[in-house]
């Protein structure tokens, strides 16, 4: 005879009396605890992408990325991984969900779990002439009309650019530029749909546009048509460059976002490898420690100036900005032909004229650390000559080391 709902209840309530009247104890059974939950560093930030996560592996565990243990604790949670990191950092991009992501940061093989989030490229159009590299091989204005360098400019260091890719066939480039990796098709052709990438190379390493012009330039694209990327894919291409770097190497981040733990780690190991780093200081008017990668105190944070010695008002400021260098109305290389240029503005365009000077001083010191050409650069930079450089900026204006 089946039994229903009702049935079933009368008789667990006749039987709890009945042994309750002959004496017995009735022994409840606890309830299973909750699985542990552990912290979603960066969870509610505004520019988070759903259900994305970077897992970083605690590394007392021993656990590497690598391994089939490692794959093993990721499908354990759920985790559908996109990315594996090796070099930069141990660990993943994954697709989890927010309860997931939460068990697996409990977990003692992990140390971290950063909330995936979107990072962008930001630059101004404008359309005057250019006028930085004539700025940062002297003192003091006025400009004297030309731009004196070192003979060796570069020549034997390699300057990775992470950002929306590079037109190779620029003819600013003469040859010198190639393709890296490209971390938004998750292939090795990292070609320029936006711009920006060819601009900064442009500026890092061109012929005519350039600070260090015989360095070779290799692209690296975590930045998607548009100008936009995700931390997992950021990470991507740093950890790519991390773990396939011709050395002597500069490495150049026109980009940015939010704080993240994530980006900042794997820069800050990155640089840990060898490669000297120059970021952008970001372009909100705020502290640069707001912002990463600028507020990795490792790499060379740099704000921007105008033609006249001025901050720029939008560069971000504050104690973590290394240098400044020339961002507004900057010309240099462009996407959309093998012979276009355009002007555009930013710390996206200060950054890498410091990211050329460090391969030029790499180019005649080829065993510095990255501290050491961090520190070089800064000594040889003009003090004072900036005007309103922001609370708490160091006034160094860049000047290129002969």
């Amino acid at each position: 005879m089946a039994v229903t709902h009702g049935t079933r209840l009368r008789i667990v309530a006749v039987l709890s009396a009945a042994v309750t009247a002959a004496g017995l104890a009735l022994t409840a059974t606890p309830a299973q605890a909750a699985p542990a939950e552990g912290r979603i560093i960066g969870a509610g930030a505004p520019n988070a992408v759903k259900d994305s996560y970077i897992v970083i592996l605690n590394e007392r565990s021993g656990t590497k990325s690598s391994s089939g243990e490692g794959r093993r604790l990721m499908a354990r949670y759920g985790g559908e991984v996109s990315h594996t990191y090796r070099a930069a950092i141990n660990g993943y991009a994954a697709d989890l969900s927010e309860t997931e992501a939460k068990r697996l940061a409990a977990d003692p093989a992990v140390a971290q779990v950063v909330q995936d989030t979107t990072v962008q490229a930001s630059a101004t159009q404008t359309n005057p002439p250019s006028w930085g590299l004539d700025r940062i091989d002297q003192a003091n204005l006025p400009l004297n009309g030309s731009y004196t360098y070192p003979d060796s400019a570069g020549s034997g260091v390699t300057a990775y650019v992470i950002d929306t890719g590079v037109r190779i066939t620029h003819v600013d480039f003469g040859g010198r530029a190639s393709h890296g990796y490209d971390a938004i098709d998750n292939d090795f052709v990292a070609d320029d749909g936006n711009g920006h990438g060819t601009h900064v190379a442009g500026t890092v390493a061109g012929t005519s546009y350039g600070v260090a012009k015989k360095a070779r330039i290799v692209g690296v694209r975590v930045l998607n048509n548009a100008g936009s990327g995700t931390t997992a894919q950021v990470v991507a291409g740093i950890d790519w460059v991390t773990a396939n770097a011709v050395k002597p190497a500069v490495a150049n981040m026109s980009l940015g976002g939010g704080a993240n733990t994530a980006i900042d780690t794997a820069v800050r190991n990155s640089i840990a490898s060898g490669i000297t780093y120059a970021v952008a200081a970001g372009n909100n008017g705020l502290p640069a420690a707001n912002y990463s990668p600028a507020r990795v105190s490792e790499a060379i944070t740099v704000g921007a100036t105008t033609s006249t010695d001025a901050r720029a008002s939008y560069s971000n400021t504050g104690a973590l900005v290394d240098l400044f260098a020339p961002g507004s109305a900057i010309t240099s290389a462009w996407r959309t032909s093998d012979t276009a240029s355009s002007s555009i503005s930013g710390t996206s365009m200060a950054s890498p004229h410091v990211a050329g000077a460090a391969a030029i001083y790499l180019g005649n010191h080829t065993s510095s650390t990255p501290a050491q050409v961090s520190s070089a650069l800064v000594a040889a930079a003009t003090p004072g000559v900036v005007t309103n450089p922001g609370t708490g900026t160091p006034n160094r204006l860049l000047r290129v080391i002969p």
